[in-house]
């Protein structure tokens, strides 16, 4: 495992990391076979985001007695209310539930403490210049943070947030599909020879704030780079080819202030298949003449990465694990018998949707989330 040093926050984190997302549907023994299986590789950095009380203890019994061996990445904002993940900035439930983590995690402090979730200018001020922030310094001041940093998907906020002085480093989603500009004709004008060291292609206001991350050592961190496995098959993918885990963290590590890469494991043969990439070839990594050959090129605004910030649902509706579902049972002719099993055993499905459109008004990728409950109902 390489290591990189994050931004200028002095830690030097594993260039794979863990990110806890998808251990929230796993037991205790589960969990602990993943993080041990991370550990033995060399893995030192973890984002544990969720608010979900289990998955939080799971976590804290798989590090009992190796806490120092790792780097938490744990998020300030991210409550659990009525049985679900809520953001919220209210500090009468922001601190408890930080204190939860902690207390869960059996630690008392994160390496990193993120405030979560900011898409857009509005509540990046809001909070910034508000008691969030305070509480935030409050944290740190006591030590129960070690440095400040910040989950977004939009980055015009990641660069308010680069720019704020304070905030020293950002998780922010990085993948092929979410870089590219929209289709053009040439795609040779996408992927040159000199590719990545050159960034063509990739949208303008992405390749600003790499490279403005970079001047002011703001270190990235790196969520859906994956893009919640789409990219893993051509049926999927955007671009009409599929991509190895290998290819998509080469990609991402290729960009500009980033040191770590977070993927999602559900078992340990997911963690065996993403440290593959320490020792790959170069045809193994090359991700630039495969995109190259791909018979389309779409942007990915619309589809569902399974984030999960479309929480909470007022029907309480899983809607990452049922529109996961349906992306599953869509790719197949008829839907396989262990997804439809596995849709019958969710305590909310389609049919429970009230078209409310609150999941819509806070997905960070505008996907049609009611428009796909209806086509659920249909299907299952």
């Amino acid at each position: 495992m390489r290591y990189r040093e994050l931004g200028k926050t002095g830690l030097m984190v594993s260039e794979i990391g863990l990110g806890g997302e998808w251990l929230e549907r796993h037991n205790t023994e589960e969990v602990k076979a993943v993080i041990d299986t991370c550990e033995k590789e060399g893995i030192n950095l973890l984002d544990c985001w969720m608010s979900e009380p289990n998955v939080r203890s799971n976590i804290g019994l798989a590090l009992k007695g190796k806490r120092d061996r790792w780097m938490i990445q744990g998020h300030i904002g991210s409550i659990w209310e009525n049985g679900q993940y809520v953001r919220s900035r209210e500090l009468s439930k922001v601190k408890p539930a930080f204190e939860d983590l902690l207390a869960r995690l059996q630690t008392g402090y994160v390496d990193l403490g993120m405030i979560h979730f900011i898409d857009t200018k509005e509540e990046f001020e809001r909070v910034i210049n508000g008691e969030f922030m305070e509480y935030v310094r409050q944290l740190k001041k006591e030590g129960k943070i070690r440095h400040i940093g910040m989950s977004t998907h939009n980055p015009q906020t990641a660069e308010m947030a680069a720019c704020q002085g304070e905030i020293e480093m950002i998780l922010f989603s990085i993948n092929p599909a979410f870089d590219m500009l929209p289709p053009v004709t040439d795609l040779e004008q996408y992927f040159a020879e000199q590719y990545e060291e050159s960034l063509s292609g990739i949208a303008p206001e992405r390749e600003r704030l790499y490279q403005l991350c970079e001047q002011n050592r703001i270190g990235i961190t790196v969520m859906k780079g994956y893009a919640g496995g789409r990219l893993f098959h051509a049926e999927t993918s955007p671009f009409g080819v599929a991509l190895t885990p290998v290819q998509c963290i080469h990609y991402a590590l290729t960009r500009p202030a980033v040191a770590s890469i977070l993927a999602g494991f559900d078992n340990p043969q997911h963690v065996s298949e993403a440290v593959a990439y320490e020792t790959a070839s170069d045809a193994q990594k090359d991700y630039a003449s495969v995109l190259a050959a791909a018979p389309k090129h779409a942007f990915s605004t619309g589809q569902c990465t399974y984030c999960g910030h479309c929480a909470p649902c007022p029907a309480g509706i899983d809607i990452a694990m049922v529109n996961k579902l349906y992306d599953l049972a869509c790719m197949q002719g008829e839907v396989p018998g262990t997804v439809r099993a596995h849709y019958a055993q969710l305590p909310a499905g389609a049919k429970d949707c009230i078209e409310c459109g609150g999941c819509e008004s806070r997905c960070p990728f505008q996907v049609p989330v009611i428009d796909r409950m209806r086509k659920m109902k249909e299907l299952f």
